[in-house]
Parts: C-alpha cells; sequence; structure tokens
C-alpha cells in the first residue's frame, strides 16, 4: 500500500489576475508534489480560489456583476493557468463557492460553537481590506499596514461573533516547540514573542450580513456571514472531503501548507487554534517563502513592475519559468526577479548550459555509439535527496547544475570527440559516461522541468541527439 502525503498552497483571492507571485507557491509546491510521486507516495495536491470576503464583493459591484458571475471569471483564470505553469494534471482544484466547501464551513462552525469556541461581543478595530485582516497597534508600522501601506485602515464598530483563540495559547506554544513544525522556524519568532509578551488574543469570525452580504452564512443566525478568513481555512479539509466523506479525510490528513510570509499568523495560529477547537489534529507542516520583488521594490501596477507568469511562459516556455523560480528565487527569503535577469539566467543556464550539454553529449553518442547505453536503476545523488525533502528546491537544483559544470569540464578536460580517432574505447567509455549522467540530470529534473526532462530522457533512450535545441538562444 502507497503511503499518503497531502500537500497544499494557499488559496488566492480572485480579486485580480494571477501574478508572480502565485505561480512562484503553485511551482514549489508542484515541485515538492512530483517529488514525493518519484519517492513511492500516493499524493493529494490541493489549491484553488478564495471567493468570499470585502475585496471580492466590492470588486464585482464596481464591475456592475454578480458576486458569482465575477468570482467564475476569475477562478476560471487561476484554473487555466494550472497546465501553463506545468501544474500535475491530478492536481485538486476547490473553490469556496462550492456547495461542499459551504456545507463543510457551516459543519465546522457548529463544532466550533459546540465547544464554546464560538461567542458573541461589540467591538471597535483598525481593519485592513488588503490583508481582509483586524490589525492591533503592535502589528502597525508608522501608523500604517506594512504590506499594504497605501490603504487606509477601515474602523469597524459592531456586534459580531469572535473565535476564543486566547484559549489555545498554551497549547500552540507547545506545537510551536517542534523546530519543524514551521519551516523555516525562525518564522515563528514574531508569534514567539507575542505570545509571551501579551498572550494571544480573540479575533472576529463574522461580519453583519447587511454590510456585507458575500460570504458563508453563519448557522442558526441569518444576519451574520462568516468571516473571510474562517471560511477559507476549512478549504485544506474540506478538499479531502470532511465531514462527508471521513475515510478519504482520514487518508490524507495531516498536510503540508505552503503560504506567504504574510500568511504565518493566520495559518500557524489561527487555523491550527480552530482545528484543535473541533478536534482535529494540527497540520503535518506549514512552509513558508518570502516575497517576489522587482528591482528592489514591491511588485505594483502604479510602478509599472509586475510580472506576468503567462508572458515569461509565452516568449520562453515553461520550463524555463519553473528552472527560474527554483533556482534564482530562494525557497524562504525575499528575492529579486527582472526581466533582465530571467534572460540572462536563460542563456547561460539553460541555453548554453543544460541544453548545449544536452546536445553535445547526444551527438558525440549518436556518431559513435552503436545502441544506447545502459542505464543504472538508481543515479541520483542523495544530497539532493535530501535538498529536496528540507523543501530546499534552489540548493536541490544548484545540485543540478553542479553535475552539468561537472560534465562540462570533463568534456574539455577528455575531448572524446578528438579521442575517438586515437583511442577509440576510451572514447567510447567517456562517452558512455556523459550520456548516463546527462540521464541523471534528467531524472532529478524531473519533478522542476518535467517537460524538458522527458525530451532528455528519449535522447538518451534513443541514442539520439535532440532535433531542436532544447532551449533556443534568445537574443
Amino acid at each position: 500500500m502507497l503511503r499518503s502525503f497531502y500537500i497544499t498552497t494557499t488559496i488566492p483571492y480572485v480579486n485580480a489576475d494571477p501574478h508572480i507571485g502565485f505561480a512562484l507557491e503553485i511551482v514549489q509546491a508542484d515541485i515538492v508534489a512530483r517529488h514525493k510521486k518519484l519517492q513511492g507516495f500516493d499524493v493529494f495536491f490541493n489549491t484553488g480560489t478564495d471567493e468570499h470576503g470585502v475585496k471580492v464583493y466590492r470588486k464585482a459591484v464596481e464591475q456592475g456583476v454578480t458576486p458569482q458571475a465575477y468570482t467564475d471569471e476569475y477562478a476560471d483564470k487561476y484554473k487555466k493557468l494550472l497546465p501553463k505553469l506545468g501544474i500535475c494534471e491530478d492536481i485538486n482544484f476547490i473553490r469556496t463557492t462550492d456547495k461542499h466547501h459551504v456545507h463543510s464551513a457551516q459543519e465546522f462552525w457548529k463544532k466550533c460553537f459546540e465547544a464554546g469556541d464560538i461567542y458573541k461581543k461589540n467591538y471597535k478595530i483598525k481593519y485592513c481590506v488588503g490583508c481582509e485582516l483586524e490589525k492591533t497597534d503592535s502589528e502597525l508600522s508608522e501608523g500604517k499596514c506594512a504590506i499594504h501601506p497605501n490603504l487606509e485602515f477601515e474602523i469597524i464598530e459592531e456586534e459580531n461573533y469572535f473565535f476564543r483563540l486566547s484559549k489555545y495559547t498554551d497549547k500552540l506554544s507547545k506545537l510551536f516547540e517542534s523546530g519543524t513544525f514551521v519551516v523555516p522556524d525562525f518564522r515563528l519568532n514574531e508569534i514567539r514573542s507575542l505570545i509571551k509578551e501579551k498572550g494571544l488574543e480573540d479575533f472576529s469570525v463574522s461580519r453583519l450580513k447587511d454590510k456585507m452580504p458575500w460570504g458563508v452564512p453563519v448557522p442558526n443566525d441569518d444576519k451574520h456571514v462568516m468571516y473571510v478568513w474562517f471560511d477559507a481555512f476549512v478549504n485544506y479539509i474540506s478538499a479531502t472531503g470532511w465531514p462527508a466523506d471521513m475515510e478519504k479525510f482520514n487518508k490524507w490528513w495531516p498536510v503540508v501548507q505552503f503560504a506567504g510570509k504574510d500568511q504565518v499568523r493566520q495559518q500557524a495560529v489561527m487555523w491550527q487554534a480552530m482545528l484543535m477547537s473541533v478536534g482535529i489534529e494540527p497540520s503535518k507542516q506549514i512552509v513558508i517563502h518570502g516575497f517576489i520583488t522587482s528591482g528592489g521594490e514591491k511588485m505594483s501596477k502604479s510602478l509599472g513592475n509586475v510580472i506576468d507568469p503567462l508572458a515569461i511562459v509565452s516568449e520562453y516556455g515553461t520550463d524555463a519559468l519553473r528552472y527560474y523560480l527554483a533556482r534564482h528565487i530562494h525557497p524562504f527569503e525575499d528575492s529579486d526577479f527582472t526581466m533582465e535577469r530571467f534572460k540572462e539566467a536563460y542563456n547561460a543556464n539553460l541555453a548554453n548550459g543544460l541544453g548545449n550539454l544536452t546536445s553535445r553529449v547526444m551527438k558525440m553518442a549518436e556518431s559513435n555509439l552503436s545502441e544506447p547505453v545502459s542505464i543504472p536503476e538508481n543515479t541520483i545523488p542523495i544530497n539532493f535527496t535530501v535538498a529536496m525533502d528540507r523543501y530546499n528546491i534552489q540548493e536541490a537544483t544548484d545540485i543540478v547544475w553542479s553535475k552539468i559544470s561537472e560534465m562540462d569540464e570533463r568534456i574539455q578536460k577528455t575531448e572524446p570527440f578528438k579521442l575517438v580517432k586515437t583511442d577509440r574505447k576510451k572514447a567510447e567509455e567517456i562517452i558512455r559516461e556523459l550520456a548516463v549522467g546527462v540521464y541523471t540530470v534528467a531524472r532529478m529534473l524531473s519533478p522542476i522541468l518535467p517537460e524538458t526532462m522527458e525530451k532528455i530522457k528519449k535522447a538518451v533512450e534513443t541514442n539520439k541527439m535532440p532535433a531542436e535545441p532544447l532551449f533556443p538562444r534568445k537574443e
């Protein structure tokens, strides 16, 4: 029986077109999902769209359409992007407007309520529409939201339902003692400090329906809809069939979650406490990535530095984008992305590196070997597997390119294309070893550059040089 592995991205709001940040997270998760499949795991891979909340509602009103029509259009955009990014075909795509998800969110609410963890109270907060979160003074930077400094806070004063996050302070602290629960561990430092100094505050989980009607109805109270974060979190379990199909849920849970650095509080604190409330074990791990900047600045339409992943795929191909996200974007820290750097990396490492090496080796093999080389069963180095198991995709990809550099150096040093004239036996031996090396590179690239991997494997298995360059040079 195959071991089970469940991995999910966060689900993005459908208030804007997909951007390079979404591409980063979904590609990172896809690489891990493919790696786990190669290790023999039965993998459930989840993504989707978050379709409720103030931002979505206001965008729909602004465009003069119903919220459902608006979310249908944008969910379709996100869904159509997946194959263009080379994402696994069997990925699960959940929408928070799905009937099953709505039912799951309501059942989850009922269980929290029955546990005594949801109650009503009057309150007044500063609310950032960009984050869809209330902000305490300790979370502000010069009186502004650090993530959306150009947005003015909205003051919300009303009676809402709250979740007793404070009740789970000790249990969460114990969970955070594990240095592997959040990767990298330092992302929890701010949360640890907050718990130590002030403890955790209860948070609002509903909005008045007459002010914000676009949300999941609160059970037994038609005046309220669920706060968007409460509803969205539940997608991680509703995607597995919870609570209707517990056999399926038990097969997959717990989950490895990928999320951005602005989501530590939500994913590691709020969601884990909610799971504790209904008696579900915490997530297995939460992997936190940084932001992508452009030219050292946060991407913004007004600055004109937004990177469109579809435009890159259209000009350079899917695997070219996947390569850059895997090797030139740090898995856990902020990284810069400009088209100048992308093009430079494409030409140096794909066109002149991987592509040129494959063509040179397979040209020598086709010309000098009478049959395809025999491939050993396992040629992937252990350090590559270790890096992938630690979610350090950049380190793993660097190992692949180290192998490529070693093979280039060996060709330059031994010159088998010349040696064949004086010592054919030795030259053929070197060429065979190089062909096996190229196949090993393809094996390592399998989760990272799946399309290119297939082309390289076919070339080695048929003992033929690729008819077309793997990556045509761009001038």
